[in-house]
C-alpha cells in the first residue's frame, strides 16, 4: 500500500507560554526561557526543509505553548513560507499586536489559529489560567482584521462551554473567521485532570455541527479530534461533501495517515495526544519516520477492536486512536465517547465520482494548486462534477469564481491571498 503524503503537521516549537491553560496536553506554562531541549533554530529548519521534501504543499502549524515567544519566530515563519509550505501559527492571540501581525504577514504566514473558548471573559480566562487573557485575545483578532491576516477561531469543547458551541460559531462568523474549529478534548497532559463531556453530550454538538455546514456563508465548521463527525455527516446526507466518500480529508482521525506532531524537543508522535514517540529528529530524518514507523503503519491499516472493529463506519470515522491509548494503552481499541451502536451493516466503502474525463484550463489548475492541500480533494471533486454538468467538462476560472460565490458569497475561501480591501470595521461585541 503506497504511503499518502503528510498534509498537516504541527510543530510544537516551545513550552514557553504566556498563560496556564487548564486543557494544555504539552503542560506548557508561564516561563520565559525554552527548555534546554528545546529544538534550536538550524534543528528547526531542518526539519522543515524535511517536511518540504516529503510534500512541498503540506501546511504547517508552527504552534507551542506560545510560539511568538521564541525569539526566532519570525525567521522560521520566513524560511518555512520560502519553502513553498503553508505556514500557520497556533497561537492564544493575547501576543498579536498590530507589529507582531504585520511581522507574521511580511514573513508569509497564511493565517493564525487563535483560541476562543468562551464568549465570557471570565469563563475564558479562568480557562486559560490569566486574568485579562480575552480582552488581549479579542484585540489579537481586530489586529487581524484590520491587516488582512486570515483566522480560524479554536475552540475546546468542555464541560464549561459545552453550551456556547453555537453562540460561539455565530460570533466567529460575525468576526470575520474562515474556519470555525472545535476540538474534544482527549485527556493527556494538564487536560488529565479535567472532566470531560459526556457521549451524550458529544453526539448533541456534533450534530450541530454538521446542521451548521450551511448556515455561515464564508466560513468552515469542523470537528476536530472526533471522526465522529463524518459518520453523523453521512447519516444526514450520504453524499455529504463533510465526508472521505466526497474527498473531504480534513475529518476523521488523521493521525499517522495525513498528519503528525513533532514536540520541542524534536520528537515525532502521530497526534499530540498520542504521547508515545514514534522516533527522534536528531536520530532519522522526517522522510524515514513518516514512511516506516510501526505506529503510524499501525494507523494506517489499523486493526480495530471493541465495537469500533464492528462498526460499519470504521472506515469512515474509524473512532478517536488517542482516546483509547490515553485511557488503557490500546492504540486499536474502542472509542468510548461514541454512543453509536453499530447496526451489523457492510462496512461503508467511499464513493468515487463519476469517470467521465475533465479537463481544466491552466489558470484554474494554477489557482487550485494554490489551496490548502486538504481542502484540494473535496474542491476538485465539486468544480469538476459541475464541469461535467455544466460546460462540457471543461473547467475555468469563470467556473471557480461562479462556485465559489455560491458558496461563500463576498468571502475569500479560507488561505486564500489575503485583501486589505475585502477587510470590513468590526467592534468586538462584549458578552
Amino acid at each position: 500500500m503506497a504511503v499518502q503524503k503528510p498534509f498537516l503537521v504541527a510543530l510544537n516549537l516551545t513550552k514557553r507560554c504566556n498563560l496556564a491553560c487548564e486543557h494544555c496536553y504539552l503542560d506548557a506554562g508561564m516561563r520565559e526561557g525554552g527548555d534546554a531541549s528545546e529544538l534550536d533554530t538550524m534543528s528547526v529548519k531542518r526539519i522543515l526543509g524535511e517536511i518540504a521534501e516529503v510534500n512541498p504543499a503540506t501546511m504547517v502549524v508552527l504552534t507551542g505553548g506560545e510560539p511568538l515567544l521564541r525569539p526566532d519566530f519570525i525567521d522560521l515563519c520566513k524560511h518555512a513560507a520560502g519553502l513553498g509550505l503553508m505556514v500557520v501559527v497556533g497561537t492564544n492571540g493575547a501576543l498579536l499586536t498590530e507589529r507582531n501581525v504585520q511581522r507574521l504577514l511580511d514573513a508569509g504566514v497564511s493565517g493564525a489559529g487563535i483560541s476562543v473558548d468562551s464568549l465570557s471573559p471570565a469563563l475564558h480566562d479562568s480557562f486559560r489560567g490569566l486574568t485579562g487573557a480575552w480582552k488581549h485575545t479579542m484585540q489579537g483578532i481586530d489586529q487581524c482584521r484590520k491587516l488582512g491576516l486570515s483566522f480560524q477561531v479554536h475552540t475546546s469543547v468542555h464541560q464549561a462551554n459545552v453550551n456556547e458551541v453555537d453562540e460561539i460559531m455565530r460570533w466567529a462568523h460575525a468576526a470575520g473567521a474562515l474556519v470555525s474549529n472545535f476540538f474534544f478534548l482527549v485527556c493527556t497532559g494538564r487536560g488529565e485532570r479535567m472532566t470531560d463531556i459526556t457521549p451524550d453530550q458529544y453526539e448533541h454538538v456534533l450534530n450541530q455541527l454538521v446542521d451548521a455546514q450551511e448556515r455561515f456563508p464564508g466560513m468552515m465548521v469542523r470537528a476536530r479530534c472526533a471522526p465522529h463527525f463524518k459518520r453523523l455527516a453521512y447519516q444526514h446526507d450520504a453524499k455529504s461533501p463533510i465526508t472521505k466518500a466526497q474527498g473531504y480529508e480534513g475529518g476523521g482521525c488523521m493521525a499517522g495517515t495525513r498528519y503528525c506532531r513533532v514536540t520541542p524537543d524534536g520528537q515525532v508522535t502521530a497526534c499530540p495526544y498520542i504521547e508515545s514517540s514514534a522516533g527522534s529528529l536528531h536520530e532519522q530524518s522526517f522522510g524515514d519516520l513518516w514512511v516506516a514507523e510501526e505506529t503510524f503503519r499501525q494507523l494506517r491499516a489499523p486493526k480495530l477492536s471493541g465495537k469500533c472493529g464492528e462498526c460499519e463506519f470504521q472506515i469512515l470515522c474509524g473512532g478517536c486512536r488517542a482516546r483509547p491509548f490515553a485511557m488503557h494503552g490500546d492504540l486499536m481499541g474502542e472509542d468510548t465517547l461514541c454512543s453509536y451502536a453499530p447496526q451489523g451493516g457492510e462496512v461503508i466503502q467511499p464513493l468515487t465520482f463519476a469517470a467521465q474525463a475533465v479537463s481544466w484550463e491552466p489558470a484554474a489548475n494554477e489557482r487550485l494548486q494554490k489551496l490548502p492541500f486538504f481542502l484540494r480533494a473535496m474542491i476538485r471533486g465539486r468544480v469538476e462534477q459541475a464541469a461535467r454538468e455544466r460546460q462540457g467538462g471543461i473547467v475555468t476560472l469563470a467556473l471557480m469564481d461562479e462556485l465559489r460565490r455560491a458558496r461563500f458569497g463576498d468571502h475569500a475561501p479560507a488561505f486564500s491571498p489575503k485583501s486589505k480591501s475585502n477587510v470590513k470595521p468590526w467592534p468586538p461585541k462584549q458578552p
